[in-house]
């Protein structure tokens, strides 16, 4: 039996016509959600995640401002921008587009952020919060992945969870979510002993380590659910050969558009092994400006006495 794709873009435009009926009842009692998107320097992926977001915002009907610094920008000039888009009451959140240039102090400048405003999920309040059990505003990705495995019909409850990587940003707030949604969870990284054994106990094996094609078959238990959080870009015919078993169509693509993206899971190997899973592209990544979307929508109620942040009924 062919192994089910979990599709991420069907899931966004799920949430996304939801979205749009949350913000027209917030506007209706007098709130517009805004998003403030800060992009530092000229990095051009950046700059197309930011332009994407911007324009999400605008289709889902909140106020959008994108900011942009030059590549010299200070610490300090970020910060003292941070400051001002606190205290802006039409700001519900602040984006901050990361990676900032070296001269800057990343962790400084992500602190600074309003907690309540942290729609990235990162500061260490909104970190804390999720730890508890008491959380409402999130890293994108990780509640994407959630997202994902319950509009998808995938058990959680009782299930048996490996998370590959261990990252601020992804590994680690998506196996504290796991937990929260009673899942026991084991957390694998680079220094696990017999990594893919260990990998194989998981229902469900989220890989988020950022390696084309690291997992392979052997990681993967048969029926297993199996989440690829990994975008990498393949630039060269060697990569690809690397990556793909069977590389004719993907070395087409190549040479079409200069690139070929792949995920952190052996593309042929899951289709074989899993009993669902997410493609790369279409899988996880459609999440992750629908999930900022969302946070934006809940920080602008929350801020004004609206939806309460929610709590896991952990026990």
């Amino acid at each position: 039996m062919a192994a089910r794709v979990l599709d991420g873009k069907r899931i966004r435009d799920e949430i996304k016509a939801e979205l749009v009926g949350k913000v027209r009842a917030l506007k209706a009692a007098g709130i517009t959600p805004g998003l403030a998107a800060v992009l530092v320097g000229t990095n051009p992926a950046s700059e197309v995640y930011v332009r994407n977001k911007v324009k999400t915002s605008a289709a889902l009907g909140l106020f959008s401002e994108k900011i942009d610094l030059p590549a010299s920008t200070s610490t300090l000039e970020l910060l003292d921008l941070v400051d001002r888009l606190n205290h802006r009451e039409e700001i519900d959140g602040i984006l901050i587009q990361l990676p900032l240039p070296p001269q800057v102090d990343q962790s400084l400048v992500l602190n600074a952020v309003d907690p309540a405003k942290d729609v990235d999920g990162l500061h260490p309040i909104n970190v804390g919060r999720l730890v508890s059990g008491d959380y409402g505003l999130v890293p994108c990705t990780p509640a994407g992945v959630i997202e994902i495995l319950k509009r998808s019909g995938i058990p959680i409850r009782g299930a048996r969870a490996v998370v590959i990587g261990r990252s601020d940003i992804v590994g680690k707030p998506v196996a504290l979510l796991l937990m929260h949604e009673h899942a026991t969870v084991t957390v694998c990284h680079s220094k696990t002993r017999d990594l893919a054994a260990v990998a194989r106990e998981g229902e469900i094996l989220i890989a988020a380590m950022g390696r084309p094609a690291f997992v392979a078959g052997e990681f993967i238990r048969t029926g297993a659910t199996v989440i690829d959080v990994g975008i990498n870009r393949l630039t060269t015919e060697e990569e690809v050969r690397r990556v793909f078993h069977d590389p004719t169509g993907p070395l087409r693509l190549l040479a079409e558009k200069g690139q070929v993206l792949a995920g952190d899971v052996q593309p042929e190997d899951v289709k074989k092994r899993a009993g669902a899973y997410t493609p790369v592209p279409g899988g996880v990544g459609p999440l992750t400006i629908a999930m900022l979307m969302a946070n934006t929508v809940s920080a602008a109620g929350a801020r004004r006495g609206r939806p309460a942040p929610k709590s896991s009924d952990e026990c």
